[in-house]
Formats: C-alpha cells, structure tokens, sequence
C-alpha cells in the first residue's frame, strides 16, 4: 500500500504532453503584451508606498541598494522561470513545472499555494485601490459603510467594502470577456504609470539634495515620534539594515510569475516568456532604483512618510500640484497591479483542473470568449468576497510564503531537469545493469532498487564512482540522474537547518554547526556539478547552473524563514484544507490516475492513449520543441 501511495504521489507528467500542442484558449498575445503585463503586475503598490517605509524604518539612504539587491535576488527566480516558460509553456506556471519535473503531490502543493497568493493578492490590492480612491474623497465611502454595517468580529474588517467587492468583480467580469481586451486595458493603464515614473524621477531630481545622503550624527538627532532614526550617514542602520531592507523590498518584485501563466494563449511562447520576463524585471528595478534615490534625495530618510511617500515629499518641497500628479498615478499603478494580481489566478485553476487534481468543472473554455470562464468567475467571486469582508493586513506575509516556495521549488526543477536522463523517462531511473543473484559483495549490494517490473538496481560502488564522475561520463545516464536527484534535494534540505541558524543562531555552538552545514551543502553542489546534463537545444537555459539555481532556492528559502510564525500557523491551515482536497478528490480523479488504469482521462481524445500519446520518446520530444 504505501509503494501504490508513493508511485501516486511521484508520477509525474510527460514533458511532451506539456509541449506546445493545441490549446483550447485563445493565442493572442505577443512579447510586448507579455513584458507590459508583467511591469504591471509588479510595479504597482510597491512603488507608491514601499520605498518610504523601507528608508525610514529599515535602510536609510541605502535603500537603493537594497532595491538593487532584491532585484538581483528576484532576477534569479526570474531565470529558473524563463528556461521553464520556455521548455514547458503551459498554463500553470511552476504548477505545471514541478509536475513535470518532481511529482503529482509536489505540484499540488504548489499549485494550492499560489491558489492562496493570487486570491489574497487580488483581494488586498483591491482593497488598497478602495482605500487610497476614498481617501481623495476625504473617507466618505468609509464613514458611510461603517454607519451603515458595521463589524465588531476579530479577523474582520471594521466594515464590508462594498467599492473593493464591485473593483474585483469588475476586473472578473472585464477578464472573463476575452484575453485580447483584458489586456488592452493593462497596456493602457500600464504605460501611463511608466510615464508617472518617469515625471517623478525628473521632478524630483529638480528638488535633490546630496547631503541627505550623508547626513552626518548630530544632524540626525531629530527625533521622530520620540525615536531616533539611525546613525546618519549613507548607512544609518548599518549594511545589515540594507540586508533587512532588501528582504522587505523583495516583495516588491513578487508578480513577474503572472508571465509564465499565459504560455498557451501567447504566440510563439518559447520565445517571448524569457524575454518578457527579463525585461519587465529590469524595467521594474530601474524604477524602483530611480524612485528611491529620487525620494531620499529630496527629503532626509527619517522624515519619509510611510503610508504616501511621493505626495508627501512633493508637498514637504513646495509642489503640491506634482503630488496630485503623483496621486492620481497611483491609481493607474494600483489598476494594473489589481490585472496583474487576478489574472493568473483562473489560469492556475484552469491548469489544476484540466490534471483533475481539482474539480474539473473548472476547466470550462467559453466557445466564443476562449477564456476558462468558470474559473474566471469563481476565483473573482472568491477574491470578492475576501475584499468584502476580510482584514487582510494579518493575511499579506500568505502572499509571500506561497511565491517564495513557488519560486524555491521553480530552482529545484531547474537543478533536477538539467541533470536528468530524457531518453529512459517511463524507467523512474532505473538501472540498466541487472540484479545478480548470488554474486553481490558488501561492496555491490543493493542501493536503489527500482519498483519497476525490470528489477535493475544500482550498486553502492557505481554509485560511488559516479559522485564524482569517475568513469568521465559526457551524457546522463539513470544513474547520473539519480545522483543529480539526490544531491539537489539534499541541498534544499540543508538549507532549511542552514537558514534557520544563520536566523537565530550566535553562540559558538550554532556557528560551528551552521559551518558544519555550509560544508556539506558545498560538497552537495560539486557533486551536482560533476554530473553530465542534458544536451538537448533548449530555446532558452539557466546560465551558471547549477551555482545560479542553488543561490535561488537558498535566497528563498532563507525569505520563507524570517516570516513570522502566525504566518506558518495560518498557512498549516490553508494547507491542511488543500491535503483534504487532493485526499478526498485529487487523486483518485486525476488524469495521471486513468493512465495508470489504462483508461481515457475525462475530455481527451480517445485515441491518445491508444497512440501512446503521453509515452513518446525523446525524439518526438525535440521535434515538437524545433
């Protein structure tokens, strides 16, 4: 019973059944469409609030470089995201990779969290856009809800919003109706933010100052709120307040994985996915790196407002009229950051539901719109009612936990898939050397043994060699495969325990242990590295593999750590429901499931299976990726 549970839990799907073959939805948009989309998802709330806490809180000046160091941080991901976009341009994003790549159970996971980021994200910037369009009608949609319905409930709102509920309805109905209009929209809203960009880093430099960048003690002795900000300087709470403020700031890069969801209504996706990922997140840390310089060169950093940075310091140098500029700016960033947060969503849903791991009603295609319709208006509806009724500032760090681990288990795909043998996919890395019988010494004993029906095993002694390559092998082989197996997910372990005692360890006890670790996920990545990868052409690869990828996944991984512990408790919750999702539904309905009885899954051809359609080899593999 437990081997039946384990083969389910693993089975992966094909790469060539996750190729670009037909899709039921509509192909409509073009790199550009892709890289606006992408800006637009990320540069939205980040832009007009982050960069003031960070600075005064957190950074000081040197919130720029913590910007720059997020957006190299994020750029990682973004990387291990385009070779994927590009090898398996599906809708799903790392849904869809880690099916491929790790197993059926993996991916739920996955995908079950960004199910939680999308719904929180959509509902939170829905209720962002309410309160800043409120607060130009000087709160009166607030006082009026409030006397009206109130709410006296803990992990409530003090009132429904009623304007945010009608924004994400809106904004459903708008992308039920069709891709190509949806993202007319965005493109729109999107360059017009750009454009507001740009006028406050060329107004605001016009009012800089350089000596807010080394402003020395004593000129720090101001004391805001009774508390003194800093020490001065360029670095006023040292380099390791830039660290905390870059690990802030990464959120503010969190959305470019909206791109990697449209892989079957984009054109040439293998093609336009990297690019648009790559450049949407240099467009986004040049504005990013341009609005904080902007902001603590106009004002010193201990003066920055919080809540409405760039209003504030326009009106703190003598141009209100700018702040308006900048006020009604925001409200075309905060439109595309609603698109960007809810559009992946159905798609997520769309993907799920098409494997069966999810009902499968939620895989509708509209004939006319070509849009998964009802996945479109149940996670509208969804995301709804949450901006309704929901407190969400308790609820934000979800949004983060289920990107990080999305883009840590995108970087472990990358590490497994490079690595892995693509010509023996239906042997799970079976040996090709046969079990002997009676002629195995302690030396040759039994090390792998395979469930197959082919009884090949590996020896501790070829597995040995091949840790480090001995025999000089060019190509993967299964046992090449299994040591880069093991050895990346060895290194995701160990930077769990590494994290956490870099996070909390100080006594001689812990460094001896957290050096100890770092030893091993060393050893870990140069025998990743000594084993031979994949030489298939790929339309797009990871440079620095594996160095690149295992410097994501620990950056990561380290992120998800120093979230707080409400957040893993609130986040059990949520994934104690989805377990009793894939339990009681998931795995016995999914479309891997009626391979596995031989039977037709529900909604494909009834040809596929007799074709072998889903057990091609290599070959047909590289003839649809050419």
């Amino acid at each position: 019973m437990l081997s039946s549970l384990t083969s389910r839990f693993t089975r992966r799907k094909q790469l060539n059944a996750t190729s670009t073959g037909e899709s039921s939805l509509s192909r409509c948009l073009s790199t550009l469409d892709l890289t606006l989309l992408g800006i637009g998802s990320t540069l939205g709330v980040g832009v007009y609030v982050l960069a003031g806490g960070v600075a005064r809180d957190t950074a000081g000046p040197s919130v720029v470089l913590s910007f720059l160091i997020a957006g190299i941080a994020s750029a990682f991901s973004g990387l291990c995201y385009a070779e994927f976009g590009a090898r398996v341009p599906r809708a799903g994003s790392a849904y869809v990779y880690s099916y491929v790549t790790v197993g059926e159970l993996a991916a739920f996971v996955i995908g079950w969290n960004l199910i939680l980021e999308y719904v929180i994200g959509t509902a939170s910037v829905a209720r962002g856009y309410s309160g800043y369009l409120d607060s130009l009608l000087n709160n009166s949609m607030k006082d009026a809800f409030r006397a009206a319905m109130p709410i006296n409930e803990p992990f409530l709102a003090e009132y429904p919003d009623w304007t945010a509920f009608a924004i994400t309805l809106v904004l459903a109905v708008l992308l039920s109706v069709g891709v190509r209009e949806s993202t007319r929209f965005n493109n729109i809203f999107t360059i017009l933010n750009l454009g507001i960009v740009i006028f406050v880093v060329l107004a605001g430099m016009s009012q800089a100052d350089v000596a807010n960048w080394s402003l020395s003690t004593n000129a720090n002795s101001t004391t805001v709120g009774e508390t003194k900000k800093g020490a001065g300087g360029f670095f006023p709470y040292g380099f390791s307040g830039t660290l905390s403020g870059a690990a802030t700031c990464f959120y503010g890069f969190v959305g470019f994985d909206a791109i990697a969801t449209t892989g079957e209504e984009t054109k040439n996706p293998q093609k336009s996915i990297p690019i648009a990922i790559l450049v949407s997140l240099s467009f986004v840390s040049l504005a990013y790196t341009g609005i904080s310089s902007t902001l603590t060169l106009m004002l010193p950093y201990y003066l920055q407002d919080s809540a409405a940075p760039l209003p504030f310091a326009f009106h703190h140098a003598a141009m209100p009229w700018a702040g308006w500029i900048v006020s009604i700016g925001a409200l075309f960033g905060l439109s595309t950051s609603l698109l960007g947060a809810m559009f992946p969503l159905p798609r997520v849903l769309y993907a799920m539901a098409s494997d069966g791991v999810i009902p499968r009603m939620l895989a509708r295609v509209h004939p006319t719109f070509k849009t998964p319709l009802t996945a479109t208006l149940f996670s509208g509806l969804l995301a709804a009612f949450m901006a309704l009724v929901f407190d969400l500032t308790q609820l934000v760090d979800m949004m983060s936990i289920g990107t990080l681990l999305a883009y840590t288990m995108v970087g472990l795909c990358v590490l497994i898939l490079r690595y892995r043998d693509s010509s023996s996919q239906s042997s799970n890395f079976c040996s090709y050397k046969p079990l002997a019988t009676n002629d195995l010494n302690d030396s040759e004993e039994e090390l792998f043994p395979c469930n197959s029906s082919n009884n090949f095993v590996f020896t501790k002694k070829e597995y040995l060699r091949q840790c480090f390559n001995l025999d000089k092998v060019i190509s993967p082989t299964p046992l090449s495969s299994n040591v880069a197996q093991h050895s990346a997910i060895m290194y995701t372990m160990l930077c769990i325990p590494f994290s956490i005692l870099t996070i909390h360890g100080s006594s001689f006890h812990h460094n001896l242990m957290l050096l100890f670790m770092l030893l091993k996920m060393i050893i870990s990545l140069i025998i990743l590295a000594k084993q031979p990868q994949d030489p298939t052409p790929l339309p797009f690869a990871v440079p620095l593999v594996p160095w690149l990828p295992a410097l994501s996944v620990l950056i990561n991984i380290f992120l998800t750590l120093k979230l707080s512990w409400q957040t893993w408790i609130r986040f059990s919750v949520w994934m104690a429901m989805g377990f009793m999702v894939y339990g009681g539904y998931g795995w016995r309905n999914s479309s891997e499931e009626y391979r596995m009885k031989g039977q037709v899954p529900p909604g494909q051809n009834t040809n596929d299976l007799k074709l072998g359609k889903f057990d091609q080899n290599k070959n047909d593999m590289d003839d649809d990726i050419e």
